[in-house]
């Protein structure tokens, strides 16, 4: 009598588990992909880097002590003077945000 019921829970049992190993085929091999891929690709970058240092090296031994590098010096130090009075400027208004979030009610 519940014999449809028995086998429809095996099939649907079965096909789960069929379901369950092919996903973890396709994972598996999603990793070992990337395992092997990781390797390449940080030895790209690794060379990628060497070779950015080796051209600022360069950069470097032809600039020498001219007057335009000087001048670059120069704007730098303005640049991050006006980032340091940006980052101040910025602290307080988290500060001030701050200190109004902490008084609004909340659900």
């Amino acid at each position: 009598m519940w014999d449809w019921a028995i086998w429809g829970s095996l099939i649907l049992v079965f096909l789960a588990g069929v379901a369950a190993l092919a996903l973890l085929v396709v994972r598996a091999r999603k990793a070992w992909r990337d395992v092997r891929y990781t390797g390449r690709d940080t030895v790209r970058r690794l060379d990628e880097i060497t070779a950015k240092a080796e051209a600022t090296a360069d950069r470097l031994e032809t600039a020498g002590d001219t007057a335009e590098l000087e001048e670059s010096i120069g704007r730098l130090r303005i640049s991050l003077a006006r980032l340091a009075v940006l980052t101040n400027a910025l602290d307080e208004v988290q500060d001030g945000v701050g200190r109004v979030a902490a008084v609004v009610p909340r659900k």
